[in-house]
């Protein structure tokens, strides 16, 4: 398998499986449309990849030399994932979710920042595919990274606003359900930086 497959690979199993992200991205779209998601899409793909260029440019080096750092990460961005999961949680319709703030660009870009699924997918990918070794390699990873990133989160909303029409009846039930299953991974990130 070629080195560029590979990094493709790698990039789209990451994207696309669910995660914090792509969760709040599919609410989104069920509840908001398609196009009122790419803001927040566009922040989270922006967001993950400069987070993936500074590791491999060396950022990645504070978690050895500040454990103190991988705690503080945890908890903060638990406390943000779950945060943004009772929101999603407590809207109890479509017409009610209209009213309040869309997650936007700057949502997106923080919570990757926030996100320890987003730190390990970095740390893995640098480690991987030894980026910190090459400039040019790093550069073709993630500029490959940030279209198949893209890609794959705003496939989360397309999938969202898909199965609006079905469950239009049932949005304030699937809100709840997003909303605490954003929170349970939320918790389960937190468990698996702190004990693993």
């Amino acid at each position: 398998m070629s080195i560029f497959l590979a990094m493709c690979l790698f990039s789209l199993s990451m994207s696309i499986s669910p995660g914090p992200v792509n969760i709040i991205t599919f609410t989104t779209g069920i509840n908001h449309g398609v196009n009122k998601a790419l803001p927040f899409v566009s922040g989270a793909t922006t967001g993950f990849t400069l987070l993936l260029l500074m590791i491999g440019l060396g950022i990645g080096n504070i978690f050895s030399e500040h454990p103190a750092f991988q705690a503080t990460l945890a908890y903060t961005g638990t406390g943000y994932i779950v945060y943004l999961g009772y929101k999603i949680a407590a809207t109890k319709s479509k017409f009610e979710s209209k009213a309040m703030d869309l997650p936007g660009f700057w949502h997106g870009f923080l919570l990757q920042w926030l996100n320890p699924k987003a730190w390990a997918a970095c740390l893995a990918g640098v480690s991987a595919f030894k980026l910190s070794d090459s400039t040019t390699m790093l550069m073709l990873f993630v500029g490959l990274y940030f279209v198949i990133c893209y890609l794959s989160i705003a496939s989360w909303a397309v999938l969202g606003k898909t199965i609006e029409s079905n469950l239009k009846h049932h949005i304030r039930l699937l809100n709840g359900f997003m909303g605490s299953a954003l929170i349970l991974v939320a918790l389960y990130l937190l468990y698996i930086q702190l004990y693993f």
